[in-house]
């Protein structure tokens, strides 16, 4: 699986780049196509980082991941 920086990563945020990308426990997600993170933004957060810290208050669990397919690894 390709690995991508935090700086690579921070580039997907739907402005600087069209991709939008969001990391989870080390995987980054395309969420792009996602009715949800339009203009790269998902209600208080934004893409381009990690999300892991955040997860403990979204009023969801981290299974709503299991509906997206990781296509990288976040380098530490």
């Amino acid at each position: 699986m390709e690995k991508y920086t935090r700086a690579q990563l921070a580039l997907r945020n739907g402005e600087d780049k069209d991709e939008i990308w969001v990391a989870y426990k080390g995987k980054i997600y395309d969420m792009t196509n996602s009715r949800l993170w339009r203009n790269g933004k998902h209600y208080e957060h934004w893409a381009g980082q990690d999300l892991t810290p955040e997860m403990k208050d979204a009023p969801h669990t981290e299974f709503v991941f299991d509906k997206f397919e990781p296509f990288a690894e976040l380098e530490d």
